[in-house]
């Protein structure tokens, strides 16, 4: 019951890309059993430290915010992603910091599903991104990546691998690893244009 009346806080309280996890593990569940998440559909884990919601004083409506954001979740390009924001301004006006954050997140997810990137944390210090099933589909490109970047990227023994930036401001974050995930992605996209 995700979204029955005693759900309405649901979303601001455990935010958009929890709320969303949850919601795709539900219907999942509903259509095929508890374990039936259809291979495409992995969510990525994002904390970068920042709000990321329609706030209820910029869409008052409960049943509009999730129909928005149900539309979100579906945006696949940075074109589709734009289309919305600029509906949303047409709608309701100039975009809150949050429902920014929130269009920059969801760009994020995007990309790091190209990257193969399961999880990313990012901080004032940089970030540690956890790849999928520990692997990433061009360890030969990573390794050129890591010796490119010299001691600004480290590989751990866990697998994880940490870049470090001074991403002070919630915005360079955002753009610190919206631009290291198209950097990533675009490494892991040419070992699959040659397969």
């Amino acid at each position: 019951n995700l979204l029955g009346e005693e759900q309405s806080g649901h979303i601001r309280e455990v935010g958009f890309e929890l709320y969303q996890s949850m919601l795709e593990e539900a219907v999942a569940a509903l259509k095929g059993g508890e374990g039936a998440m259809i291979e495409d559909q992995w969510s990525p884990r994002i904390n970068l430290g920042t709000a990321v919601l329609i706030p209820e004083a910029y869409v008052p409506d409960l049943e509009v915010r999730l129909g928005l954001y149900r539309r979100l979740s579906a945006a696949d390009s940075h074109e589709a992603i734009e289309s919305f924001a600029a509906e949303l301004i047409d709608r309701f006006g100039p975009l809150p910091e949050e429902v920014r954050h929130l269009l920059e997140i969801v760009e994020i997810k995007g990309l790091c599903r190209q990257a193969g990137v399961a999880q990313i944390d990012a901080g004032p210090k940089g970030a540690i991104l956890a790849f999928r099933n520990n692997h990433f589909a061009n360890p030969e490109g990573l390794i050129a990546f890591i010796q490119k970047e010299g001691f600004g990227v480290k590989l751990r023994p866990d697998h994880k691998l940490v870049y470090y930036a001074e991403w002070d401001t919630p915005e360079e974050r955002l753009h610190g690893a919206r631009d290291l995930l198209r950097e990533l992605g675009a490494i892991a996209a040419k070992v699959k244009q040659a397969a």
